[in-house]
């Protein structure tokens, strides 16, 4: 009988999980990558405590993917590691921290040392150990001492999923003379970093770890034992003396030619005798066979999987045929183990991700042996390709490249299957392309402001958040000339200008970056002469890593100083509290230093481009994620006021949204077309949005707590009581069990996706599971598509973290169009795989800025989800409907929703009980996600008990009355009338011409009441006085809520005026219901407003449109129905207001003046 994991059985031990993370000595804990490495340098320091050494630990580095987020954990566990005397000194760069680094092995040797050593770690990614290359050469150099030893973090992010290029580390860590470990997984991460710290201090070499992002992003269950590591010392004899190595920092002949020598001689070879004497590499499968193959690192677990998927099981291995190489020391290799392993073999198959090292040196080693086997890697016995040298090498793509070898070498019969199954299996079309979920500024990010240029512009890119850019179109921000490596900014137009017509280059510079090297830059563009606007952006935080600030932050004034002094010809520090930046600059502002608000970015750029020199434009505006962050700690002043749409008077033009970049100005479909809502959960309290040129922005000032998260509707929220809620629902019926399941959880980063990842993860852990686990983030962070896969097993995986094609039993998707793509489908399988998807509509950052982006039809995703796995089990469900209507608005709630929906449904084996013990573990908003969790449950148990979310359907009679009442009341019976008499005619056209169908008729109803009701000013006060909009505010808000209007009338915009101002509704509302009145005057000579250029040209509109379409009724037929049907719905074009709607004018009456020549030159069919 199938059942789930339940935590009823389980010893309460009475610790904290989290802190066991770090403090357990003895059992078992699930860890991610990152997790490991910050438990790495205490699990040292215990262990030197048992050998009764006082060795202190010293930390130094800088962020960076896959190690981005390293720091910020290490930061929040600083009272433990000053417990265990392990100092943590962030580094300003790569280099500065190696040479920090250095300096811990010569304290070693200090007769004032304090204690018996000091280890050193050095942190960086790929890149940034490129950068520290020539500090740590000389420090490996000078070597490390026996009671201190040093271990390098090298992060490789192979297919550059958060990096500027691809990496692979092992070449160059072993031009620098350093031993290389290579971990799969967190428990390697502990393992093989002790052993690499002692293999350091026995050796005298800086030991690197090479580290890839699904080790570092992935997560796994951790077997703790303080017996697990005990290094053995390799004997240190040559020539009959023992060898001591002692470090030093004076890297002057002669003592370099002796370095040279025990560095390439000694040292090197005790790294091989540490790996030997402590069997670092492992071997497993069968004793008996001809073919070999030799992995590392993650490549081992893809290997494994490829294996499994093939049909050799772990089971399976110790009589397949095949024998495998774990090396745990990739470099240098240690010659015992390759004796013992090809002992036998007529064939090696070494399998590793980009160019061939591990092959190579594998090679060298058995090169002129007597029956020495077959070496293919990179390349096969006839010199074509087998394991491709870019990209990354999956277990899928293992697998097809391992299973011919392995049944020409007499493998298992099920391999032979395998194949004979691949090459009859049923081939997945490729789908088309759907509309991507790009990853984007956050709300309220001053990038938005910050990245914009003058028309025309050339742009350099910078690193970090500002590379999301490149997802931009260029007309936002300038023409892109690329981006260098970190520091690098603006060097590359020294080399450029000289060549090319254009004269100018702004470049994007962060205040991370400047003061990582950037700073160096600039002086090199100072130098040089070069013709160059560095907008410099302060936002206080290097949020692209995780919100940390920069090590050695100066502050603005410090800054503005420094640039002087370098000689840029002109700084503008522009900002969104421009008053604030001007006082901390005390009295006198220096020369050639101006101050200017935000809003004048654009101008500020234009006059700076005309400035000989090299310029320098500050933008300060603290980053909006940390300071949201530090308004929810109340560490600094929440704003009062929210912003409010008022939808009826939106257009949908999407100018707030061009103009302020923000995600949480959303588009949303209403009854009256497509219009802008503020999504007041995720908005960061920015204000640019009111920069949109459009009257229908409202101001308000709430009460502390809305209404509707106050007074929730009892029959749809469930108030969670732990200790029993389970109690109240039926106990799920399992579909699948804990034997060996996989799910894959696809969204939107930033909406918890990964929380929900965390959730089960220790839910099962608790349950007393095997748990692997990958977050695949990259940028994703910044609203892109984030993917989680979780895997777990009754017993130890062996495989890789990541879900193969075909291998999910769980298809989780908390946003619907990242769950429809491609790549994401691929691991469904018909037969296996159960799947439970939010089909609530997330606008992807294309449709905020651009309002011809529509998101998919909701009923094409659900059908290409279930192409890839239809089963009646499935549920397809609007999550945010149905957790709004419980007060429970914020986007993660939906995710925990969904939780609870997969784990009723049983299609999750973790009983509830677990999963609400992990919520309230997680300790974030405990009772609302109990109550997410609960009503997500009671969903999958009766989905009637929930707020039905489906929309009610309209039929043409009940649109044409809603909107012949609606022209009644913006103007008289006599104007509704007309509209209803031309609605009329279009009907019968339609019904002689194509029969049944109302398509054309409908389009035209809607439309023609959208030109009808153009809104000037008459409409605009009928619309902020309706009652409906009080109403909306007082649901959003509370009862107490006060508003105000905030318009920008055409009037006193031509008198200069430039903001918009703000009518309190107290005293508005009595004015603008005489305007309303007024409306009698609308069109007639006494109509001031009408003499406007804009109200002339919305009336001309109603004449021409209904023209047109009489025109086209003429030529309407079954042939010529698609084009009708699209002049009918052309006035969907026509948005916005004063200029935005002139020029959305001009796109209408180019494209229809297209479709009627097409139709006019077709014959008409009566």
């Amino acid at each position: 009988m199938t059942t789930y994991a339940t935590a009823a059985d389980r010893p309460v031990t009475g610790s904290n999980p989290l802190d066991d993370r770090y403090d357990l000595l003895d059992g078992e804990v699930h860890l991610s990558g990152i997790q490991a490495l910050v438990r790495l340098p205490l699990d040292q320091r215990r262990l030197d405590q048992r050998h009764g050494l006082d060795v202190a630990v010293f930390i130094s580095g800088y962020e960076g993917s896959p190690l981005g987020g390293l720091d910020l954990q290490l930061s929040r566990q600083k009272k433990r590691l000053v417990e265990h005397r392990v100092v943590f000194q962030p580094g300003v760069n790569e280099e500065l921290a190696a040479n920090a680094v250095q300096g811990t092995q010569i304290a070693c040797s200090s007769p004032d040392r304090i204690g018996d050593g000091v280890v050193g770690i050095w942190y960086g990614k790929a890149p940034g150990l490129d950068r520290a290359t020539d500090a740590i050469r000389h420090s490996n150099l000078g070597g490390t001492h026996r009671r201190g030893g040093v271990l390098a973090l090298v992060g490789d992010d192979s297919i550059a999923k958060s990096s500027t290029v691809p990496s692979s580390s092992e070449s160059a860590i072993a031009e620098l003379g350093m031993p290389c470990v290579s971990p799969a997984d967190p428990q390697d991460i502990l393992d093989l970093g002790l052993h690499g710290i002692a293999m350091s201090r026995a050796s005298g070499l800086w030991v690197a770890m090479k580290l890839a992002t699904n080790v570092v992003d992935g997560s796994g269950t951790v077997r703790l034992d303080p017996a697990r590591v005990a290094p053995v010392l390799p004997d240190t004899s040559f020539d009959g003396k023992q060898f001591v190595h002692e470090p030093t920092g004076k890297l002057l002949q002669p003592t370099l030619s002796a370095l040279e020598a025990t560095q390439v001689r000694q040292r090197l070879e005790l790294a091989r005798r540490y790996a030997a004497a402590n069997n670092l590499n492992h071997i497993t499968g069968d004793t008996e066979a001809t073919l070999g193959i030799v992995c590392a690192g993650a490549t081992y677990l893809d290997v494994r999987q490829a294996l499994s998927d093939i049909g050799i099981t772990d089971a399976d291995l110790t009589d397949s045929g095949v024998k495998v190489l774990k090396l745990g020391m990739i470099h240098p290799l240690e010659p015992g183990i390759i004796d013992t392993f090809s002992a036998g073999l007529r064939e090696i198959v070494v399998v590793e991700e980009k160019k061939a090292f591990i092959e190579l040196a594998l090679k060298d080693l058995l090169y002129g042996r007597a029956a020495a086997p077959r070496v293919v890697g990179k390349r096969d016995e006839q010199g074509r390709e087998l394991f491709r040298a870019d990209g990354d090498l999956p277990a899928d793509y293992i697998a097809t490249r391992l299973a011919p070898r392995i049944r020409d070498h007499g493998g298992p019969e099920s391999v032979t299957k395998w194949l004979e199954q691949q090459s009859s299996s049923r081939r997945i079309p490729t789908l088309l392309p759907i509309l991507p979920r790009r990853p984007a500024f956050c709300s309220g990010c001053p990038h938005n402001s910050s990245t914009k240029v003058p028309d025309g512009s050339l742009v350099g890119a910078g690193i970090g958040c500002h590379a999301l850019v490149a997802f931009m179109p260029d007309e936002r921000i300038g023409e892109s000339i690329g981006h260098s490596q970190m520091g690098g900014e603006g060097a590359t137009w020294i080399g450029m200008a000289p060549f090319v017509t254009r004269d100018h280059l702004f470049q994007n510079l962060g205040d991370g970056t400047y003061h990582h090297s950037g700073s160096l830059a600039i002086r090199a563009a100072v130098a040089s002469g070069a013709h160059i606007t560095y907008k410099l952006l302060y936002n206080d935080a290097v949020a692209m890593t995780g919100g940390q600030q920069a090590i050695g932050k100066m502050t603005v004034p410090q800054i503005v100083s420094e640039l002087l002094a370098e000689g840029v010809a002109r700084i503008v520090i522009t900002s969104d509290q421009p008053k604030q930046s001007r006082r901390a600059f005390g009295r006198r502002m220096p020369a050639r230093v101006s101050i200017r608000h935000r809003d004048d970015m654009i101008t500020v750029q234009e006059e700076l481009a005309h400035t000989d020199g090299v310029t320098v434009l500050i933008h300060q505006q603290e980053c909006a994620t940390e300071l949201r962050r530090k308004r929810k700690r109340g560490l600094v002043e929440t704003p009062n006021r929210r912003i409010f749409i008022n939808e009826r008077v939106c257009e949908g033009c999407g100018d707030c949204g061009d103009k302020s970049g923000c995600l949480s100005v959303r588009p949303t479909e209403t009854e009256f077309g497509r219009k802008t809502e503020i999504h007041q959960a995720s908005c960061n309290l920015d204000f640019s949005c009111l920069k949109g040129d459009c009257p229908s922005f409202v101001e308000v000032i709430p009460r502390k707590t809305s209404k509707r998260r106050t007074q929730p509707q009892p029959s749809t929220v469930v108030t969670p009581r732990p200790k029993s809620s389970t109690t109240e629902l039926p106990a799920p019926k399992p579909l699948v069990t804990a034997e060996d399941f996989s799910m894959r959880i696809t969204g939107v980063g930033g909406t918890g996706v990964v929380t929900v990842a965390q959730v089960i993860a220790a839910a099962a852990s608790h349950a007393g599971l095997q748990v692997k686990g990958l977050d695949q983030l990259g940028l994703a962070q910044k609203g892109g598509a984030v993917v989680s896969d979780v895997r777990l097993s009754t017993s130890k995986i062996h495989g890789t973290n990541k879900i193969g094609p075909g291998g999910c039993d769980l298809y989780l998707g908390c946003d619907i169009l990242v769950a429809a793509t491609e790549t994401n489908l691929g691991v469904m399988a018909p037969q296996r795989t159960y799947t439970v998807v939010s089909t609530s509509v997330t606008p992807t950052s294309q449709m905020v800025t651009d309002t011809t982006t529509h998101f998919p039809e909701i009923n094409d995703l659900v059908a290409r989800i279930e192409w890839s796995g239809a089963r009646p089990e499935n549920v397809f469900v609007d999550a945010h409907a149905l957790t709004g209507a419980a007060a429970l608005e914020e986007d993660q709630f939906d995710n925990i929703f969904l939780l609870g929906v997969a784990v009723q449904s049983g299609v999750i084996p973790l009983s509830p009980e677990s999963v609400e013990w992990a919520l309230d573990l997680n300790g974030v908003q405990v009772e609302r996600n109990l109550a997410a969790f609960q009503l997500g449950r009671q969903h999958a148990v009766d989905s009637s008990s929930a707020a039905d979310s489906s929309p009610a359907g309209t039929t043409l009679d009940a649109l044409i009355e809603r909107r012949v009442d609606e022209l009644t009341a913006y103007q008289d019976d006599k104007w509704a009338a007309r509209y209803l008499q031309q609605v009329e005619d279009i009907r019968r056209s339609e019904a002689t011409a194509i029969g049944e169908s109302t398509a054309i008729t409908q389009a035209f109803a809607r439309h023609l009441f959208k030109v009808m009701a153009y809104k000037d000013e008459y409409e605009v006060a009928r619309l902020h006085i309706d009652p409906d909009l009080e109403s909306q505010i007082r649901d959003e808000f509370g009862d107490g809520a006060r508003y105000s209007i905030l318009l920008h009338p055409p009037l006193l915009r031509a008198m200069g005026l430039k903001r918009k101002i703000r009518l309190q509704a107290w005293w508005a509302k009595p004015i603008l219901r005489v305007l309303y009145r007024l409306r009698t005057l609308r069109g007639t000579r006494l109509d001031l407003f009408g003499y406007d250029n804009v109200r002339r040209e919305e009336r001309r509109l109603i004449e021409d449109y209904i023209a047109s379409m009489a025109t086209a009724m003429t030529a309407l037929s079954p042939a010529t129905q698609d084009a009708v049907l699209e002049l009918a719905s052309l006035p969907d074009l026509v948005r916005g207001y004063e200029n935005i709607k002139l020029a959305s004018l001009e796109k209408y009456r180019s494209r229809r003046t297209e479709i009627l020549q097409q139709l006019t030159n077709q014959p008409v069919h009566t």
